[in-house]
């Protein structure tokens, strides 16, 4: 993944209620905003299709971080996306996993990801929170530019027509239903859940998220990678 300062950095402008509630925050530019969102305790928010539940329950997941941010650089008019992907969830990624796989007999448990991509850069909001995972995603089994607020059931049939397309279809997997993955998403998650935790938040005279120490992500270095383009909108899926 690479760091947010690979983003251009306009001053953001009255464009749309994602743009109007940073500016009623203080938040003047657009990297100034991703850095608050990417500040915020990492949880599961009490109402995942509401674009705006991250300001209101002041924490968010990889969806709602990305869903807000990506709808920001819409409004602003900067081609940044939301980008739904799969990865291979394994014992050096969450602690855990092991039982989960010999449980179904998997090599590797096809879990849901997103981040924003541009121009061939790949970024994660949610990396440094804690969030349950020993380090930040970096390679895909799948993915797909998604719109912005993408419902959680758009996803979902995304995610399951991925593993019926992509996924189920590779050879060390061909043997595996698709009941079997979803039975084992599901106990992923709550695997996923049962290891996050964040401190109480304290703000700077701004009104910003402090970082937690693990958020420094200064120094990486951006690196041009592939994305895969394949859209989806709420429409209908294109996988």
């Amino acid at each position: 993944m690479n760091h947010l300062t690979i983003f251009p950095d306009p001053p953001l402008s009255t464009r749309g209620v994602v743009s109007n509630r940073f500016l009623k925050l203080g938040v003047k530019s657009f990297q100034e905003a991703c850095r608050y969102v990417s500040e915020l305790p990492y949880g599961y928010n009490s109402d995942c299709d509401d674009l705006l539940i991250l300001f209101k329950d002041n924490m968010g997941t990889c969806a709602t971080k990305h869903a807000v941010i990506a709808t920001l650089a819409h409004e602003q008019k900067l081609l940044i996306n939301k980008t739904f992907g799969i990865y291979a969830m394994t014992e050096e990624i969450v602690s855990g996993t092991n039982r989960i796989l010999k449980n179904y007999a998997l090599p590797y448990l096809p879990m849901p990801h997103c981040f924003l991509s541009f121009a061939g850069y790949r970024v994660d909001l949610s990396a440094g929170n804690r969030n349950g995972k020993n380090k930040p995603i970096e390679e895909f089994l799948f993915s797909a530019v998604v719109a912005p607020a993408i419902t959680a059931q758009t996803e979902y049939l995304l995610y399951k027509e991925a593993l019926l397309k992509s996924i189920l279809i590779r050879p060390e997997m061909q043997s595996i239903s698709l009941t079997t993955v979803l039975n084992a998403r599901a106990q992923g998650l709550e695997l996923l859940k049962s290891k996050i935790s964040f401190d109480s938040q304290t703000y700077d005279d701004k009104g910003l998220p402090i970082p937690f120490p693990n958020h420094n992500l200064d120094g990486i270095k951006p690196s041009p990678v592939k994305i895969n383009r394949e859209s989806i909108s709420d429409a209908g899926l294109r996988v």
